[in-house]
């Protein structure tokens, strides 16, 4: 079923070219120097197939919780989530639409030197020019009302949401919102999802934003549970896009 994602108004790139591209789950808001939605397509189709690929033989792949080993001949996408979910103490599936967004996004590196890739709030950003991203956090009084500053010379950079409130993924945690840097864009959505499950009242929050900052490759944290507000890391966080 399609799910609107109206906040992808607030992500429009005034400089940039922007499409979709949709595949099964795959639901992809994408900003480059041109339009690139045809190789972008090809792109989803790949690491799609290799994914589907390694489940097929792997089904434990798909459905665990917990980090598991995978073989060293298994495709590099499927690497890239294992380890993070290994990092982060979750399943690797836990690390998907991460790892989407950053594979296809370098990929449309070789073809425009800016790429915005977001999936389900999950972003791979790489543009000569600062850019402001704001966190939706639900029913949240704080909803939309934060935005994070992203430097150029601090991309490529994945920053990625979690929720236990909106959305349709997997959360054992009650956050509106749990965003999470690094430039590791797998890591940052595994991370994500690992913080979040940590998460069920305001008073949570301190401490969770305590264990993200020991998680090696985490740059930066955000936790939003109703009108309580955490956040820590070397970015700068703004009130709103004004």
């Amino acid at each position: 079923m399609y799910e609107s994602r109206f906040y992808r108004n607030q992500m429009l790139a005034k400089n940039l070219c922007s499409f979709e591209v949709k595949v099964k789950e795959t639901d992809l808001f994408i900003c480059a120097e041109r339009d690139l939605k045809d190789i972008a397509y090809e792109l989803v189709l790949l690491y799609r197939s290799q994914l589907e690929n390694f489940i097929s033989s792997y089904p434990v792949f798909l459905k665990t919780f917990v980090p598991i080993e995978v073989p060293a001949n298994a495709p590099d996408i499927v690497k890239s989530m294992a380890n993070a979910a290994h990092i982060a103490g979750v399943g690797p599936m836990a690390a998907v639409a991460g790892a989407i967004s950053e594979y296809v996004g370098r990929g449309l590196l070789e073809y425009s030197d800016e790429v915005i890739v977001e999936n389900g709030g999950d972003i791979f950003i790489n543009t000569s020019a600062e850019r402001k991203i704001g966190i939706y956090a639900g029913k949240s009084p704080l909803s939309n009302k934060i935005a994070i500053s992203i430097r150029p010379e601090d991309m490529p950079l994945g920053v990625c949401t979690s929720s236990g409130t909106v959305g349709h993924s997997v959360s054992f945690g009650k956050a509106d919102a749990v965003v999470i840097i690094s430039k590791d864009t797998s890591l940052a959505d595994a991370v994500a999802t690992k913080i979040g499950n940590l998460v069920h009242t305001k008073d949570d929050i301190r401490q969770a934003i305590a264990h993200a900052q020991d998680i090696p490759g985490v740059e930066g944290a955000i936790i939003i549970v109703e009108d309580g507000l955490g956040g820590w890391g070397r970015f700068e966080f703004s009130p709103s896009f004004a």
